[in-house]
């Protein structure tokens, strides 16, 4: 039976596939902008096609911490440390070589290649979640049962991010006071 994008399965692969398109473009961009402020806005973009990712894996829970935590609160903080920083530090960066460029290209061709074939060899219809009703009570019994360690590590990553901030707002421009 031929795929047909009038279909329920077509029409879920498709939004995947768009899922994934906006998260890989927000990743180009992110990696490959001139600017730092544009590098920001396609990582925030990225995280959103990761958000997206997670509430059509039947994860809404997950999908919003991803945009109020990474998109919300990290992104942020990130904005924040680029209008805090040097305006001209591109001048004190010096000539890098290639090699590191190499070495990523071969890490990331190698994670590539695993999780390809990972995901070629696993039988996916073993793997099907459970479909909940997301509400209010099944979100707070998970959030303090299957996932405390994972409330708690967020936690701590906020910390440390608003606790970053706070460092680079105190010291400022002047990079004689670090």
């Amino acid at each position: 039976m031929e795929p047909n994008i009038c279909t329920v399965e077509g029409l879920s692969g498709l939004v995947f596939l768009a899922f994934v398109g906006i998260t890989i473009a927000g990743a180009l961009i992110a990696t490959n902008a001139k600017r730092l402020v544009r590098s920001v806005a396609g990582l925030c973009l990225c995280f959103m096609g990761v958000s997206g990712l997670y509430y059509f894996l039947n994860s809404p829970f997950v999908a919003m911490m991803e945009l109020l935590i990474y998109v919300g609160a990290v992104a942020i903080v990130i904005v924040f440390a680029v209008m805090l920083s040097e305006p001209r530090m591109e001048d004190k960066v010096g000539k890098q070589s290639g090699i590191g460029a190499l070495f990523g290209s071969i890490g990331g061709g190698l994670v590539f290649a695993a999780v390809w074939l990972t995901g070629r060899q696993t039988n996916w219809l073993e793997f099907t979640p459970k479909a909940n009703n997301g509400s209010l009570e099944d979100v707070g019994m998970a959030l303090l049962t299957n996932f405390s360690m994972v409330f708690e590590l967020i936690s701590i990553l906020l910390l440390v991010s608003i606790i970053g901030a706070l460092v680079l707002a105190r010291t400022g421009r002047d990079s004689e006071k670090c």
